[in-house]
């Protein structure tokens, strides 16, 4: 009886043991098995938002808005500003003398033919015309592109089809001719650069719409849109609370991808004589002035040109960057 009951025990007790056992190893598998996929995927997440595109994008953009609202303080340190003509620094032929046409300690960027003007006066004082310009405008058209693309995607029919075709007939407007005829019609007291906001945020919006409309068209699909509509909420509150949120992040692409384009158009219009009238400076319109000296002078070419290549490809980096970080099906991929 002893013998038959031991047995048992002994073959219990390296059965409770191995259980024992095994919860340790088990643990690995389960709990602490779900913490390192935790921290791949919040790793992840830090590696799109330190891509090299945002990084560098953010760093080239930054540097512009600095210089941009920093212009009044670098004339306080240099004495210079983009009005003032220093006619002693040029040679008899309207050429600045000197290295690199003119840079100095006081003209860090060399002065301008024929009139002798701080070129970094008016890299600087560009750059706030032309960012001033460009973000305006970005917002006015990312406004009416947001709302045009809601209405457009969330009611279809009747609406859809006339903004549909609203967009269509901007699309293949002329802008440049049309900007080129209202540089002529409106008076010259009419404030330049809130003529080139308007006309630039009025003509820029169809792209957006039209990227807005698709995804809300996919939005209201959804789930818990559809629930929301069954619970008898209105449409605006389904616009606002239910598909709103999920366009802001494209929204914020669009709108950082948008902002080089309608630098570059201002800087077009003025090279072309129908953007910002003079003295105001003006990227577009120096690299113009300067088309006429670029043999003797190109320094008065490169600063402006490469002033306005540089902001644009921060920006594009910095769209590409957003797009990259909050798009969630990078994490999927990886």
């Amino acid at each position: 009886m002893s013998t038959a009951t031991s047995q048992p025990r002994s073959a219990s007790t390296p059965a409770r043991s191995s259980q024992h056992g095994d919860k340790p190893g088990a643990q690995p598998s389960t709990q602490p098995g779900a913490k390192p996929g935790n921290k791949e995927s919040a790793a992840r997440a830090r590696s799109r938002w330190a891509s090299p595109a945002l990084v560098w994008g953010t760093i080239i953009v930054s540097f512009f808005v600095l210089l941009a609202l920093l212009a009044p303080v670098f004339t306080l340190i240099t004495g210079n500003d983009p009005y003032q003509e220093h006619r002693e620094l040029l040679g008899p032929s309207s050429v600045p003398t000197g290295f690199g046409g003119g840079i100095s300690a006081q003209h860090w960027f060399g002065v301008t033919p024929l009139r002798g003007v701080d070129v970094f006066s008016i890299v600087s004082y560009g750059a706030q015309v032309s960012l001033g310009i460009g973000l305006a405008s970005t917002v006015i058209s990312t406004i009416l592109g947001l709302a045009i693309g809601l209405l457009a995607g969330y009611f279809p029919g009747v609406v859809d089809a006339l903004l549909s075709r609203t967009m269509d007939v901007f699309f293949g407007f002329p802008f440049l001719i049309f900007a080129i005829a209202l540089s002529a019609v409106v008076p010259s007291s009419f404030p330049r650069p809130l003529l080139l906001i308007l006309v630039l945020g009025f003509f820029g919006w169809p792209g957006t719409a039209r990227l807005m409309r698709a995804q809300t068209l996919t939005l209201r699909e959804r789930d818990y849109t559809t629930a929301a509509l069954v619970m008898g909420a209105s449409p605006w509150h389904i616009l606002r609370y239910e598909i709103l949120p999920g366009l802001l992040p494209l929204l914020i692409v669009r709108t950082t991808l948008a902002i080089p384009g309608r630098i570059g158009s201002e800087a077009a219009l003025s090279f072309l004589g129908v953007g910002i009238n003079p003295p105001t400076p003006s990227w577009g319109r120096a690299i113009s002035d300067a088309v006429n000296w670029a043999l003797v002078d190109p320094m008065y070419l490169i600063f402006p040109g490469m002033a306005l290549f540089l902001v644009t490809f921060g920006f594009n980096l910095l769209g590409d960057g957003l797009s990259d970080a909050l798009d969630p099906r990078k994490g999927e991929k990886a």
